[in-house]
């Protein structure tokens, strides 16, 4: 039987301990491709390259794994490997992660790991993000891997009913802890921010961004409440922005 082909890539970079943890877990289960960004780009979102050339350099990161290092984002390495890399060939799979630190709420906004998922399930592909909520180098992925690798399994036999992305996130806790997977909604949020204020050794003055999260949704149907719980948060999402409940209010507009 022909194997699955599964592309990896993250946000981290590709010498990041997460992508080595999701790479160890998918070459147990189909033919893995590797196209990462050569260097950290956690924050950039949905962003693309378009004002200077891209990078792509075949690298022996993982052993009898083609892998490639891009100098652009988390999207260019997706865009790259559907068109270029991988252009004659039927991707059954995209995974993102495993991030360093949570995807959950409103951080899917931001995050350059599930815009790379995002941008498989826009063109098709079944596509999962994983982010374990531990931003330390030295982070402890067991639980992260046993959990990504289930829930590949299940996707690469069934596929996805009803979306093309999931948004998975694992909690920072001994995989023995871990009490299973809830699928759940996005829980509401947002950022209270901060920028503290600098002067570089030229005088200049700079800002540099801080903040605290905050939620006001305690129920008990969300990815927080899950992850607080010790859950594995299975968030089915999308890219259509609209707020459907909205245009009947809006109809009036019509009329102007």
């Amino acid at each position: 039987m022909e194997q699955k082909l599964i592309l990896v890539t993250n946000d981290d970079g590709i010498t990041a301990p997460g992508i080595k943890a999701l790479v160890s877990e998918m070459r147990l289960l189909g033919e893995v491709v590797v196209v990462a960004p050569d260097s950290p780009q956690s924050g950039q979102g949905h962003a693309i390259t378009i004002n200077q050339p891209i990078r792509l350099n075949k690298v022996e990161m993982f052993s009898e794994i083609e892998a490639y290092e891009c100098s652009g984002t988390p999207v260019d390495c997706v865009k790259l490997a559907k068109n270029v890399i991988l252009k004659d060939r039927k991707i059954d799979l995209c995974v993102s992660g495993i991030n360093h630190g949570s995807n959950a709420s409103i951080n899917i906004m931001y995050s350059g790991t599930m815009s790379a998922a995002m941008e498989a399930s826009m063109e098709g592909i079944d596509s999962i993000g994983f982010s374990l909520l531990d931003f330390s180098f030295k982070a402890d992925f067991s639980g992260a891997k046993i959990y990504a690798r289930k829930l590949v399994q299940k996707v690469l036999n069934d596929g996805l009913k009803g979306c093309k992305l999931l948004n998975v996130n694992i909690p920072a806790v001994p995989k023995e802890e871990l009490k299973g997977i809830k699928v759940c909604r996005q829980a509401e949020g947002t950022w209270k921010e901060e920028f503290q204020e600098g002067l570089d050794p030229r005088g200049q003055k700079y800002y540099w961004l801080t903040g605290v999260f905050k939620t006001n949704d305690h129920q008990d149907d969300n990815d927080l409440f899950a992850l607080k719980n010790n859950y594995v948060s299975v968030v089915p999402s999308g890219h259509d922005l609209t707020a459907h409940n909205a245009i009947p209010e809006l109809k009036s507009f019509e009329r102007l």
